[in-house]
C-alpha cells in the first residue's frame, strides 16, 4: 500500500480545499490509501543496469488511481481553444470562449488551429493529475494544464500526485543487492518541489497541492 508522505501547498491550494471542499480532500486520501503498489510490480526492465528486473509499472499505477477516482465520481475534463502564430492575436483572444477565439483570429486574416488541454480527474472545480510516467509531464501539468484550467475559470485548485524518491529510487533488498523500484526518468516529489519553489512564490499563478506518495 502507499500513503501520502509529503504535501506542499502552493498559493494556499491545500487550505482552499480543506476550507471549501474538505470531503474532496478526504476522497484524495482514500484513493491514495487504496493503492497497492506491489500489485503493479509487473514491468520487466530493459535497461542495461537492471535488465530483467521486476519494476513497478507506471501504467498499472496510473490505471489503479484512475479506477479509484472514477469510483468516487471524478472524471476527465477538457478545455478547447484556438491558437495561431501571431502573439498579438493570442494575447487578445486568450480569455475568449473557444468559438469567439476562432472568429476573432479569422477576422484578422490569420489561420486558427484547434487545440485543447485535458486533465485526468476533476470534481467540483478541483483537478487532479497523477504522474508516474516521465518527469517532464509534471512541469507540463503544473505550468500548462492546471494554469490553463484555472485561467479559464474551470477549476479553483490543481492537485499533482507523484512518487516520493523512496518509492521510485534505489532500495536495498534482502540479498544486499541494490535495485530500483521504478524505471529511471520517472518524476519524484522532492525534485519537482525544488523546481516549483525555484520559480518563485507566485509562479505558476494557480493554487496547487503537490502530493508525494510512498510505501
Amino acid at each position: 500500500m502507499v500513503k501520502i508522505a509529503a504535501r506542499y501547498s502552493h498559493l494556499n491550494g491545500w487550505e482552499f480545499i480543506k476550507v471549501n471542499e474538505p470531503a474532496l480532500w478526504n476522497e484524495i486520501e482514500e484513493v491514495v490509501a487504496a493503492i497497492d503498489a506491489e500489485a503493479h510490480r509487473t514491468k520487466v526492465s530493459r535497461e542495461k543496469t537492471m535488465m530483467g528486473e521486476a519494476l513497478l509499472s507506471p501504467k498499472g499505477l496510473n490505471e489503479a488511481f484512475r479506477a479509484e477516482f472514477s469510483k468516487r465520481g471524478w472524471a476527465q475534463s477538457r478545455a478547447n481553444f484556438w491558437v495561431t502564430s501571431d502573439p498579438r492575436l493570442i494575447r487578445r483572444t486568450l480569455n475568449l470562449p473557444a468559438e469567439e477565439q476562432r472568429s476573432a483570429i479569422a477576422q484578422e486574416g490569420a489561420e486558427a488551429y484547434p487545440s485543447h488541454n485535458q486533465t485526468d480527474f476533476t470534481k467540483r472545480r478541483v483537478a487532479v493529475e497523477v504522474q508516474f510516467g516521465k518527469y517532464f509531464a509534471v512541469s507540463y501539468d503544473m505550468f500548462v494544464k492546471h494554469l490553463a484550467f484555472y485561467v479559464a475559470d474551470v477549476i479553483d485548485v490543481g492537485v499533482e500526485i507523484m512518487p516520493m524518491r523512496s518509492l521510485s529510487a534505489p532500495s536495498v533488498r534482502e540479498s544486499g543487492k541494490r535495485a530500483r523500484n521504478m524505471s529511471t526518468g520517472v518524476p519524484w516529489y522532492e525534485k519537482e518541489l525544488y523546481n516549483l519553489i525555484r520559480e518563485g512564490r507566485g509562479v505558476p499563478a494557480v493554487p496547487m497541492v503537490l502530493i508525494g506518495v510512498a510505501p
